[in-house]
């Protein structure tokens, strides 16, 4: 079996670096289980050195020109030849024990995809409260946190990939079908919770809560239009980092 491992990037050049050494490590923990890997990372039009960055580590780099979250993980799993697709995100940190549990849950036959529970680093402070309360939604429905998603290949093709009509959510989106597509094969969606993903918070410092609640209530009470345009998306496009 064979687990491509997909992280779409866009000026990740600070933080790049220590996501492929993670997930290079993990492709260690595959590998004394059997499984083969490979790393691509999707350079989403960057402007500093995350592509050099990319190849030093040994990643394979494909190259999306239109700047859409949807859209560099759709290319990356296009580039992608494994049996399973995983993608991380390129500010998180997948540890060892984290790869122990995707394995066994990629090896059991009633498993369609999944992903895994968050955590931020302690300086987050009352900032890690929101995940949380993420992590009890995620499990009881079943959503996948975008920062780290697996799913069998031919399944995430049959569900169509991460939409290109939404530039937030994304993740929720795809989950709802590929549920609907596990129900009909008698399968199942596993959200991992027993070593939580570590994911930069740096949102928290970049980011106001008086911005981060006007994005949620605009989307609240626009029924979801700011998730289908790139400018009302800002705080993943904007390139602060």
């Amino acid at each position: 079996m064979k687990l491509s491992i997909i992280v779409p990037a866009y000026n990740e050049e600070r933080l790049l670096a220590a996501t492929l050494a993670n997930l290079n490590a993990g492709a260690k923990v595959l590998a004394r289980r059997g499984w083969a890997s490979e790393l691509i990372v999707c350079d989403n039009n960057s402007t500093d050195r995350t592509a050099d960055i990319a190849a030093a580590a040994g990643a394979r780099v494909v190259f999306e020109p239109v700047n859409q979250i949807s859209r560099a993980r759709n290319a990356g799993a296009a580039a992608a030849s494994g049996d399973w697709l995983l993608f991380v995100d390129a500010d998180s940190l997948p540890d060892a024990a984290l790869f122990e549990d995707l394995v066994r849950a990629m090896e059991d036959t009633s498993c369609l995809a999944g992903g895994s529970t968050l955590r931020f680093p302690p300086e987050a402070g009352l900032g890690r409260l929101p995940v949380w309360l993420w992590n009890g939604v995620s499990r009881i429905l079943r959503w996948a946190a975008g920062s780290f998603v697996f799913c069998r290949a031919p399944a995430f093709r049959d569900a169509g990939g991460f939409s290109l009509a939404l530039y937030a959510a994304e993740e929720i989106d795809l989950f709802r079908r590929l549920k609907r597509l596990a129900h009909r094969r008698g399968q199942r969606i596993e959200i991992l919770h027993r070593h939580p993903l570590l994911t930069s918070a740096r949102k928290l410092r970049l980011y106001s809560v008086r911005e981060a609640l006007g994005f949620m209530l605009r989307t609240a009470l626009g029924g979801g239009k700011t998730l289908r345009r790139a400018a009302d998306c800002h705080i993943w496009y904007d390139g602060r980092r």
